[in-house]
């Protein structure tokens, strides 16, 4: 798995819009040579695989946040489906087991431009308490450690984390093993109801390839000036 975080931009703006039309207006105000799009539940739910191509029709490179998580045999055949649609990046859910992950991976290898294929870990909204109300009994930095391996030896190429665990990933899982963050906020921003940030500067400088941006866009009065300006911190980076 070789690494392409210096192709292409690290930037991925979530697209968490509840009606397409909004997704698409804010896409049409953004650059994408600029930043990659992450298209979640809601939207792909109420948009469909028309919303993600006419994304991708206007040179967006989509990431589908779906978090797939079930049998073997129905998540492969669901990252099937998002290699035909042709998207850049699709996510599962590492608690669904090696087995699964293992299918997943086997499923999209024969496409020429295969999407890249990460796990969830632990979302950045869990905190301990979260996690031993549903009988994990670890820290998420312990939790995160132990899934993201798992997810290595299923043979897939990275992981969502927090930045937070960005380091420890880093030094454990390699240098071509891509950590995927959301929970990124400008300094002085809001954190919204994430519990686990940090700055765009400071993901990167702890091993980040790709950041995932929402409010601090999509919000934004100038979501295009907004861009520049979280570019421009990761350039001096």
């Amino acid at each position: 798995m070789g690494t392409d975080a210096t192709r292409g931009p690290r930037l991925i703006v979530a697209l968490d819009f509840p009606v397409p039309a909004q997704a698409e207006a804010l896409a049409a105000a953004l650059d994408p040579a600029a930043c990659r799009l992450k298209v979640g539940k809601e939207l792909f739910v109420r948009g469909g695989p028309a919303l993600v191509e006419r994304l991708q029709a206007r040179g967006f490179e989509v990431f589908l946040d779906l978090k797939f998580h079930d049998i073997p045999n129905t998540v492969a055949g669901a990252c099937r489906a998002a290699a035909e649609l042709g998207v850049w990046m699709v996510n599962v859910h590492a608690l669904g087991g090696s087995a699964m992950m293992r299918a997943a991976r086997e499923v999209i290898e024969g496409y020429r431009q295969r999407p890249l294929l990460i796990a969830v870990t632990i979302l950045t909204s869990h905190d301990a308490g979260a996690l031993h109300e549903v009988g994990m009994a670890l820290q998420p930095a312990d939790a995160v450690q132990r899934l993201a391996a798992l997810a290595r030896r299923s043979g897939l190429d990275g992981v969502v984390c927090s930045a937070q665990e960005a380091a420890a990933l880093r030094a454990s899982e390699g240098a071509d093993f891509r950590l995927v963050t959301p929970g990124i906020r400008p300094a002085g921003s809001a954190a919204d109801d994430q519990q686990r940030v940090m700055t765009p500067k400071a993901a990167l400088q702890a091993g980040a390839d790709y950041l995932v941006v929402g409010r601090p866009i999509t919000a934004a009065a100038d979501p295009l000036a907004a861009l520049a300006a979280l570019n421009a911190e990761i350039g001096g980076a």
